[in-house]
């Protein structure tokens, strides 16, 4: 029977809400837990994801729904604290609600020279995260240490001096395909980009995006852990009796793309902005756009189900992927069952 190996999962990632004020702010997360990434996006207005992390520094971000180069601003988010973050004196009008998604990463990163390129690491091998920083060479067949001790499932890249793609590879995809965070497009590639193992993942073409020569980029890098997260792949069945899609666990975060149909959006859900069945609250990682509330899925005891036919989210025929994380595992380290969600539809 599945089983977590983390049981305090919000020790590792949380998901907080919280209501700007205009100013300086102190925001705390219910894990007590200090984060080195963070995603935030308004939820009342139009306005850009935003993605800060501890490597590269509080005063950098970039956005994921442009290709934009990163901003600098030392006036927006100032600190990653032991139990939250602070944001200071440009921080989003008063009354304006946000969301922020967190991720405990190693703290201040540290050298790794496991591949052909050095990077700076701050890794996680508990929950299977890593921050990654490196200087491409726009060498074909360059490799850059992750630090994860596994193969990432999940990488996310970004070329942070240029106005270029964000690279994501999937296990779902393959070494040959990737999709891209800022866009509604199908998976892309026809040949082998990339390449992954336990110490690092592979650059495999001369290609600015992910290995600019001398530019500056960021990987944001996932593997699975039992019972904490799960990334795959499912079919769409066009019914609002939908798939059904087994975790081993309740979801507190979901993001899902379509990979085989074009023109569909990124989408993201999670347990804080929607406490009850069904999640209806969608963001888009890919746009700027407000929340909108529409789209049913459930999140379950061992997974989630849609409970619409929307192409976005469960076409007939066409292939997903997703990455999700736990907020209750179905079984305990301690071999503890947990119960099923109410799903508040029948």
């Amino acid at each position: 029977m599945p089983y977590a190996t983390i049981d305090s999962p919000n020790k590792h990632f949380d998901t907080t809400t919280y209501t700007a004020n205009g100013g300086s702010q102190t925001i705390t997360n219910s894990g007590s837990m200090q984060p080195d990434f963070f995603w935030g996006k308004v939820r009342s207005t139009t306005s850009n994801n935003i993605l800060i992390n501890s490597v590269v520094g509080v005063s950098k971000y970039l956005y994921s729904n442009t290709t934009g180069s990163e901003v600098t601003d030392a006036n927006y988010f100032t600190s990653f604290n032991s139990n939250g973050f602070s944001v200071g004196s440009n921080n989003y009008s008063n009354g304006t609600t946000m969301v922020a998604w967190q991720w405990k990463g190693g703290g201040t990163g540290v050298s790794n020279t496991a591949g052909t390129i050095s990077s700076t690491v701050s890794a996680n091998t508990t929950s299977g995260f890593s921050i990654v920083t490196y200087t491409g060479n726009l060498t074909a067949g360059a490799t850059v240490g992750h630090g994860l001790g596994v193969a990432p499932s999940m990488i996310i890249i970004k070329n942070r001096n240029s106005a270029t793609e964000w690279l994501t590879y999937h296990k779902s995809l393959g070494n040959g395909k990737y999709l891209a965070l800022q866009s509604t497009a199908a998976q892309a590639g026809s040949v082998t980009i990339w390449g992954t193992s336990s110490t690092t993942f592979t650059l495999a073409q001369a290609y600015g995006d992910y290995n600019g020569n001398g530019n500056s980029l960021v990987a944001y890098c996932f593997a699975e852990v039992k019972g904490f997260s799960k990334f795959g792949s499912y079919t769409g069945n066009g019914n609002a009796d939908g798939t059904f899609v087994y975790t081993g666990f309740t979801p507190a975060f979901l993001i899902f793309k379509s990979s085989s149909l074009g023109t569909t959006n990124w989408q993201l859900l999670d347990n804080k902005r929607n406490t009850f069945n069904p999640q209806n609250n969608h963001l888009r990682p890919n746009g700027s756009g407000a929340e909108f509330t529409n789209y049913p899925v459930d999140f379950l005891s061992n997974g989630f189900k849609f409970r619409n036919t929307d192409g976005d989210n469960n076409q007939s025929g066409e292939t997903y992927i997703y990455m999700a994380f736990v907020s209750s595992p179905f079984v305990s380290s301690k071999s503890i069952p947990t119960t099923a969600r109410w799903s508040g539809l029948f």
